[in-house]
């Protein structure tokens, strides 16, 4: 079953930043489901308001919810990546529609090859897959070394992954059939 809740039927709204109010219209696909804008009021506030000088990675963007609130808040350069040729094409409009285009990057990929092939690295990286979506231990290990030291990692996902040793929590919560977990990068000490 598909549930939806009418009031978000293929739209949220930016919750903070310089487009704060400003609609995001989707078309439906299979496992999308944006974070509602209670999870992301809390998750940006966690993060801080201000994402200024910022790399954002949005893996598995959806409806773009996530990476387009990392916009909002001056993330120097949000990553969207989608592998839904027809929502990547709606994120690219609205990328346009809000003058994102020297900020924003949409890449239409599938989001495993997409860390395997770039040379980017993150401070914030939201990973919010279908539900269905099993290969944690492949992202896990890809994702690792685009990571800045001390980056956060969003995960919003039906049952959590086991998390690995150099990620350690630093805020958790729940929201209807999602739980989620912001987490914090440690790299080892040297010496």
């Amino acid at each position: 079953m598909n549930a939806h809740n009418p009031k978000h039927r293929n739209q949220v709204r930016i919750i903070g930043g310089s487009c704060r109010g400003r609609k995001l219209i989707f078309q439906s696909a299979e496992g999308l489901r944006p974070t509602a804008d209670s999870v992301r009021e809390k998750v940006f506030n966690w993060l801080g308001q201000d994402l200024s000088g910022q790399t954002v990675l949005d893996l598995f963007s959806g409806s773009g919810a996530l990476g387009f609130e990392a916009a909002s808040r001056h993330a120097a350069r949000t990553v969207l990546c989608e592998n839904n040729r027809r929502t990547a094409d709606q994120l690219a409009r609205i990328r346009t529609e809000f003058g994102w285009q020297n900020t924003v990057e949409i890449i239409c990929q599938d989001g495993l090859h997409f860390l395997r092939q770039t040379a980017l690295q993150f401070h914030t990286v939201f990973l919010d897959p279908p539900f269905q979506w099993k290969n944690w231990a492949q992202l896990f290990a890809l994702l690792r070394p685009r990571l800045h030291s001390d980056a956060y990692v969003y995960i919003e996902a039906g049952r959590l992954p086991e998390i690995p040793d150099w990620l350690s929590i630093h805020r958790e919560g729940k929201s209807g059939q999602s739980r989620f977990v912001l987490l914090r990068h440690t790299p080892p000490e040297h010496g």
